[in-house]
């Protein structure tokens, strides 16, 4: 199989690794505007190929031609707000760059499978689904995994266990509304709540939330190895067609109660992108904070369709 990956800032490059290291696909290829940056990232990624023991060929570009006939697309390309810009600049000029290269790679590979990684996120997946035309289930956002890898990260330093051992299920938008589900949550099959009491896992779960915010703080910079592996998980379950049930942005037909959006629910990853969105018991309240972020990701599609209508 052949996986590309647009943009080769650190995340995009992380992700072009990640699917390298797993030695399961035949070629990555890493592109990026700027020349000579993907070529590079590319070939440095190459040269560590006898180290870590995989064949798996990776080629840096600039041009989407090369491209052509991709199974997968992970999507990373975007700008970090810089001091100045509004939330709407931001919003507005993602979505360009995501529709603009959406457009030229489903041209060039119409029966792909697209992961979104750009901010925001659960906005920028409908930018790329809207643009793309594929079906839902061949639109996908990766932002529960990063965020219960996190959500697992942050339990295992405070228990003192294995993250092996640790399930964990996240739902709702990539943000300070998303909806970490300690009842779901478990530590060798034990519920999470005999182990740990209330207070530890309502903090635990708001450290979650601004978790890319916390690495943020502390480096300036947004983060790239969870993100980069997060979506090399993905491509891993797509390409193997192992049906790893992950939280997932998935287009909702109804389910939950929601329609018509893109937000984080759990699916069962295969060949064909989205094969199953899981619908599990939510007791009132896990529904009204499900409801809540709901209603912050459909405002930010709004905000989105405002400044796209003012441009016009």
């Amino acid at each position: 199989m052949k996986i590309t990956v647009i943009g080769a800032g650190n995340v995009g490059a992380t992700v072009a690794e990640c699917v390298a290291r797993k030695d399961m696909v035949k070629e990555v290829v890493l592109i990026d505007i700027i020349e000579g940056m993907p070529q590079g990232k590319a070939l440095d990624i190459q040269e560590s190929a006898p180290i870590h023991l995989f064949d798996t060929r990776v080629t840096g570009t600039n041009s989407y031609d090369d491209t052509a006939g991709s199974d997968i697309c992970v999507i990373t390309a975007g700008l970090a707000r810089k001091p100045g810009m509004s939330r709407d600049d931001l919003l507005g000029k993602n979505a360009d760059i995501v529709r603009s290269v959406t457009e030229q790679f489903v041209e060039r590979s119409p029966n792909s499978i697209i992961i979104v990684v750009s901010n925001p996120l659960d906005v920028m997946t409908y930018v790329a689904y809207t643009t793309s035309g594929f079906p839902g289930q061949r639109v996908v956002g990766m932002a529960g995994v990063l965020d219960t890898a996190r959500y697992r990260a942050f339990i295992a330093m405070e228990l003192g266990v294995s993250v092996r051992d640790i399930q964990a299920l996240l739902m709702g938008g990539h943000g300070d509304t998303m909806v970490p589900l300690p009842r779901f949550t478990t530590v060798a099959g034990i519920p999470l709540p005999e182990l740990m009491d209330a207070e530890r896992i309502n903090a635990i779960v708001e450290r979650t939330k601004v978790g890319g915010g916390e690495i943020v703080k502390l480096m300036g910079t947004s983060a790239w190895y969870a993100p980069g592996a997060a979506a090399a998980e993905m491509v891993e379950a797509i390409v193997k067609d192992s049906g790893r049930v992950v939280p997932c942005a998935a287009w909702l037909t109804g389910q939950y109660g929601l329609k018509d959006m893109f937000i984080g629910v759990p699916v069962r990853l295969g060949r064909n992108g989205v094969e199953e969105i899981i619908e599990v018991d939510l007791n009132e309240e896990e529904r009204q904070l499900l409801r809540n972020s709901a209603d912050a990701v459909q405002a930010g599609v709004n905000d989105l369709e405002r400044i796209q209508a003012a441009a016009q």
